[in-house]
């Protein structure tokens, strides 16, 4: 299988507000940016988008290592949330619904088409990738205002 690296990032002009999303996709000597944006959003919907945005322009399984700067995405994975989530009904412990199920569900549909080892990284630390990422998404969202 193809071995690609992605980096993604999120952000968001209020909370909820604007937002915009990039990714970096990375495999081999090929590299492709992309961005996008929403009326209106959270931080963690940005977040997650970039990263399913990313893994969707994957045309055949991969083996992939996705970098973010974001907690509650790579957590949702690494920590085995969706796992208990599924087994709750898509309730938290504390039985209330799942926020951004739909996202979540949709990222769950990725992980089983990919190996994907999900890396977290600092964010706003110097990695030229995740500001290149914070960066696309930013601009998303000024070239929409």
């Amino acid at each position: 299988m193809k071995q690609v690296t992605i980096y993604s990032d999120g952000a968001c002009s209020g909370n909820p507000g604007p937002g915009g999303w990039g990714a970096i996709l990375i495999y081999s000597e090929h590299k492709m940016e992309i961005s996008g944006f929403e009326l209106d959003t959270t931080n963690q919907k940005m977040e997650m988008k970039a990263a399913l945005s990313a893994l969707e322009k994957l045309k055949e399984p991969c083996v992939v290592q996705l970098v973010s700067d974001s907690a509650y995405l790579i957590n949702g994975f690494k920590q085995n949330w969706l796992d208990k989530w599924q087994k709750n009904g898509w309730q938290t412990s504390k039985k209330t619904p799942v926020e951004n199920q739909v996202l979540w569900k949709a990222l769950l549909l990725q992980s089983q088409k990919h190996q994907i080892e999900w890396v977290k990284v600092k964010g706003h630390a110097g990695h030229p990738e995740n500001e290149r990422c914070d960066e696309l998404a930013r601009q998303a969202i000024e070239d929409n205002r």
